[in-house]
């Protein structure tokens, strides 16, 4: 599904990855944990299309990417939803963009209807809130806002940036669910940073810890049937002590 080759990327001159290369397969879930600073963001930005290495190729399905793709979903941590537009026009934002275009998207004679739509705006307790914008919405009502407009997309990739750290427990663990739901069922590829251990032990099966910002060191660790899950978590904790006391260094 995704195949880093040789991947380069320098952020005002200063490195962030160095010839990093990585293979995720159709339906993995992976979690991509360490410091801060150590190129997280950047490498899902540059797996979505957002960022161009300075050199080495991003390639998903056998295709060289070169700008983002209409098949992957992307949550943020700061719901990305635009202020001026009411909850239905944010969660159709990315199927319109899909059909229509740049141009005609905010055509106010444009009635734009899509199947999926009603039912995760239903699923996710959207439906009275369909013409209220985001100001008007809780920390977890726009979140859910996102993960619609990423649903009814249909995606074959997910990626998620710490989408769940500004939200209380109860909500977290409903979306969290909700996206493990999803994946589980479509056999979705999902790619997530995050701070939290245990949140990415709920979603994914496989985890890229940086352990030293900003070179090129990192380790894989896969949590497959047979394996002692509290052992690989012990692990992938101990990894982070030590990322932790690298940047601190």
């Amino acid at each position: 599904m995704i195949d880093l080759q040789n991947i380069s990327f320098d952020h005002h001159k200063t490195p962030i990855f160095k010839e990093l290369s990585l293979k995720i397969g159709k339906g993995e879930t992976w979690a991509i944990v360490g410091p801060s600073g150590c190129g997280k963001t950047t490498l899902l930005s540059l797996v979505c299309g957002l960022l161009k290495p300075k050199a080495g190729q991003v390639m998903i399905d056998g295709m060289l990417l070169i700008k983002p793709r209409k098949q992957t979903g992307l949550i943020l941590q700061d719901y990305g939803l635009l202020p001026w537009a009411t909850i239905r026009d944010n969660i159709l934002l990315g199927k319109k963009l899909q059909q229509f275009g740049l141009s005609t998207l905010f055509e106010s004679n444009q009635r734009f209807e899509t199947p999926e739509y009603d039912g995760w705006i239903t699923k996710l307790g959207l439906y009275d809130l369909q013409e209220k914008y985001p100001h008007q919405l809780s920390g977890g009502q726009k979140q859910r806002a996102a993960i619609a407009r990423t649903f009814i997309l249909n995606p074959d990739l997910i990626l998620l940036d710490e989408p769940f750290s500004a939200l209380d427990g109860p909500t977290r663990e409903a979306l969290i669910e909700e996206i493990r739901s999803y994946i589980s069922a479509q056999h979705t590829t999902l790619l997530m940073v995050t701070h939290s251990i245990d949140e990415a032990f709920v979603l994914c099966d496989h985890f890229l810890v940086i352990l030293d910002a900003p070179n090129n060191s990192f380790e894989t660790i896969h949590l497959e049937s047979g394996t002692d899950r509290a052992e690989t978590i012990e692990r992938v904790k101990h990894l982070m002590r030590i990322s932790m006391d690298n940047e601190d260094k």
